[in-house]
């Protein structure tokens, strides 16, 4: 099952982060990482009550674990999302989500003291060839010695850690709630994306004095990313509430496919044979991690 929603929330997250690219050329950054949450606030409404009215509802188990655990979620989601449209700027489009994907295995060594999780070697191996997969395509071999000089290296690593935090909190957050995974995921994600949406457009009305300012600017466009953002998630997160966070990072990875067909045919992005061997090295690590995880 959980194979089936991940693959839906990559795919969800390939068509979105194209188009929260476009939105951030042509708005900035603090509205297009906005847009992702408050634009995705009245789906994921309905697909609450809709959990409540199939799945029943849920208690809280260790409340001040969901409160601490989610609240630190909606930050690092906001400052990996931050990062990687930063990346996209400085670098490439193809390069910004490729060097996010090292949260896969940043994810697998944080959850490892906070989740109590345990993963078979093939699974190791699979996060690790899926890591070293995104550092060939992203890295310039030429220019290895200034690598920590790269403002594109640094940033998307840096998305990627935010990327894992987010990960393994939204599952410790799930985990602190008793009732159906379903339920529990899907109130952790609205929890998340509604403090998000407080931040982000406190911010975005103080800078602009303008209460309506998150309303202003690309509305369709907008919610665009919102619908297909709050999809992604919903998929992203009860993928967190069923299985270790970074199986299903690693198996998102799929969502390299469409990351290299919206940077050539969108973007018109060029792709070096560098970043097509480093492409098949992270479709090589999916199959590693479903093939360990299927019994």
């Amino acid at each position: 099952m959980w194979i089936l929603i991940t693959l839906f929330a990559a795919g969800c997250q390939s068509v979105r982060t194209a188009y929260q690219n476009t939105l951030a050329r042509q708005t900035g950054f603090l509205h297009a990482t906005m847009a992702r949450s408050l634009y995705g606030m009245p789906l994921v409404t309905l697909y609450l009550i809709l959990c409540w009215w199939l799945f029943g509802w849920v208690s809280v188990e260790n409340k001040s674990v969901f409160i601490v655990a989610a609240t630190l979620c909606a930050v690092a989601q906001i400052m990996a999302t931050y990062f990687m449209l930063r990346v996209f700027q400085s670098g490439s489009f193809a390069l910004g989500t490729l060097l996010a994907k090292t949260e896969a295995v940043l994810a697998a060594l944080i959850g490892l003291p906070l989740l109590h999780y345990t993963l078979t070697f093939g699974s190791w191996l699979g996060i690790a060839f899926g890591v070293l997969g995104a550092i060939v395509m992203s890295v310039q071999w030429k220019n290895i010695k200034q690598a920590h000089k790269d403002i594109s290296l640094l940033l998307g690593l840096a998305s990627g850690l935010c990327f894992a935090i987010t990960s393994v909190t939204a599952s410790m957050a799930s985990h602190a709630l008793s009732g159906s995974i379903i339920t529990r995921a899907g109130v952790t994600l609205w929890y998340v994306l509604a403090l998000q949406s407080v931040i982000l457009c406190s911010i975005q009305i103080y800078k602009s004095k303008d209460i309506l300012a998150p309303f202003r600017q690309e509305f369709a466009l907008s919610c665009k990313v919102g619908v297909l953002s709050s999809l992604g998630s919903i998929g992203w997160f009860t993928g967190f509430a069923l299985v270790n966070p970074a199986l299903v990072k690693t198996l998102g990875q799929i969502e390299i496919l469409g990351t290299l067909y919206y940077s050539k045919m969108r973007f018109a992005e060029k792709m070096t044979k560098q970043q097509w061997v480093g492409g098949a090295m992270i479709l090589i690590s999916v199959i590693l991690v479903v093939t360990s995880t299927i019994k």
